[in-house]
């Protein structure tokens, strides 16, 4: 069984970048509900147990507490922020309302420099503070080995047992040596080797596919996309001619990407391919529709139809594939009772109605999504298709400002496609979360050779962001926006004009629809 740390996630923000500190050490994490029986953790037979931060504290009614009994599994914890209050509280500390507030930088000093913890790191350390409430009594046993300005047990122990207690947030970046600190309690204290690899993990991954999938038929909703081409590739690996992958031709796609797929996949990988071309019908069905929420709804209920009728002709499958990830599986426990595993049903294939009888395989649920790149690779997939930015499930559809036309189409498939030809020759592709080109309902006068023009705008977007819930423009060169606005306007029939999008998100968003 592969060694890993379970992380008990009592609704802090930063509950996933715990876990993504955890396996940088290459080491498994997992991540579950704060109120998780210790009998159901002893089953995992974790190496170590880390208690996150959250919202709440100790001692209201409503505090989220685990199960005591995980104090009695015999292996390391670590508390942090509220998991360190949660810590002493529960084995006979205090935690009460602080007067003064801990938010922001703070210098953290080792008073006890041979705790664990800190091995091989100095004396004094910046970390990154944030909470109101602090501990006043420390639990029989514990000691203190680390403090700051604002508070006497930064960083507290009990040696014997291999207890932990951080007030401060070592995952975050503002923590410069966090990770290092997470290193030296999954090797040095809970003894993991650094065995998760994506090498590893395709081992792991196919045999537990086999193992749920046995002999019966798969399905599988490509896109085309990073995480449906990836899980395509692995469950492909796992169970061959098994799988039999759907790729719906929706009208509203890039250029060539029909082709690629059909390449990539049915002709070098072997996988059993369906394509089902309905371009006519999706576009058919968006004509004189302006509204950006009427689209969306009019594809996805177009697709939900159109797959349906495809996975009757695939055969008798009983399972369907998604390419869920980590992050669609596992969100943050909000305040109260809500679990922390929300499983996004259908997340890849836009809610499929519930009369189709599938069970689910997700086969690249415990990953994120640079894990899932680098998995890729690992199973031969080309940079080209790994590394492809996102691409929004309703495609060119939300790209179009106005009606969706097979002629616009057209334009701004021709436009986007210099787009990414240019940011890649510019080496800019692959550095920057998205870059593509927008084609607004403006037409307006130009001049081209001696004649007079009444043609579209387009707007070229280029933003950088980590995970897309916020934004910021690139600051694209000179030259590049001159040669971007030069191809497009003189090999794109149908625009006259270019502009750069400058807007941040937010107040904007990614997409302009």
């Amino acid at each position: 069984m592969t060694e890993q740390i379970v992380i008990l996630d009592f609704g802090a923000q930063y509950t996933q970048v715990i876990a993504r500190r955890v396996r940088e050490c290459n080491v498994y994490s997992t991540i579950l509900r704060y109120d998780t029986p210790a009998k159901d953790i002893a089953a995992l037979k974790p190496s170590g147990i880390i208690l996150s931060g959250g919202p709440s504290s100790v001692y209201a009614k409503d505090a989220p507490l685990p199960d005591k009994n995980i104090f009695k599994l015999g292996v390391p914890v670590l508390g942090l922020c509220y998991g360190e209050q949660l810590l002493a509280h529960l084995l006979g500390g205090k935690v009460e309302k602080g007067l003064r507030r801990e938010y922001g930088k703070s210098t953290l000093k080792v008073t006890d420099a041979r705790c664990a913890l800190f091995a091989r790191l100095p004396r004094q350390l910046q970390v990154w503070n944030s909470h109101g409430d602090k501990l006043t009594k420390l639990p029989r046993g514990f000691k203190t080995v680390a403090v700051t300005e604002n508070s006497p047990f930064a960083a507290i122990e009990h040696r014997a047992k291999r207890f932990f207690g951080l007030q401060f947030h070592p995952e975050v970046v503002h923590t410069p040596r966090g990770r290092e600190i997470f290193a030296n309690f999954v090797h040095g204290i809970c003894g993991c080797g650094q065995d998760w690899t994506m090498r590893n993990y395709v081992e792991q991954a196919v045999e537990e596919i086999r193992a749920q999938v046995g002999k019966a038929e798969v399905i599988l909703g490509l896109s085309g996309g990073v995480d449906s081409s990836v899980a395509a590739a692995l469950l492909h690996k796992a169970i061959g001619d098994q799988l039999t992958c759907i790729f719906v031709n929706n009208g509203v796609l890039r250029a060539r990407e029909a082709e690629v797929v059909r390449e990539v996949f049915e002709r070098n990988f072997k996988v059993k391919l369906q394509y089902e071309n309905a371009a006519k019908l999706f576009l058919r069905r968006l004509k004189g529709v302006t509204d950006p929420e009427r689209k969306r709804k009019i594809i996805g209920r177009t697709f939900i139809e159109v797959f349906q009728a495809a996975t009757k002709r695939a055969g008798k499958a009983k399972f369907l594939a998604q390419g869920t990830l980590y992050p669609d599986v596992i969100e943050s426990v909000p305040i109260g009772d809500n679990p922390a595993a929300l499983i996004k049903s259908h997340h890849n294939v836009g809610g499929l109605p519930r009369k189709m009888k599938f069970a689910l395989v997700e086969p690249l649920k415990c990953l994120f999504k640079d894990e899932v790149r680098q998995l890729g690779l690992e199973l031969g997939l080309s940079r080209e298709i790994v590394w492809r930015q996102p691409f929004p499930g309703p495609g060119l559809a939300v790209r179009i400002l106005g009606e969706v036309t097979p002629a616009r189409c057209k334009i701004l498939r021709n436009a986007d496609a210099i787009v990414v030809e240019e940011m890649k020759s510019a080496g800019l592709y692959y550095k920057i979360w998205q870059s593509f080109a927008v084609l607004l309902p403006v037409r307006s006068v130009g001049v081209m050779g001696d004649e007079r023009t009444y043609d579209y705008t387009i707007a070229i977007r280029a933003v950088e962001s980590q995970d897309g819930m916020t934004a910021d423009w690139v600051k694209l060169p000179y030259e590049i926006l001159e040669k971007l606005a030069s191809r497009i306007i003189n090999e794109v029939k149908g625009v006259n004009r270019c502009v750069f999008d400058i807007t941040s998100k937010p107040p904007g968003t990614i997409e302009w629809e």
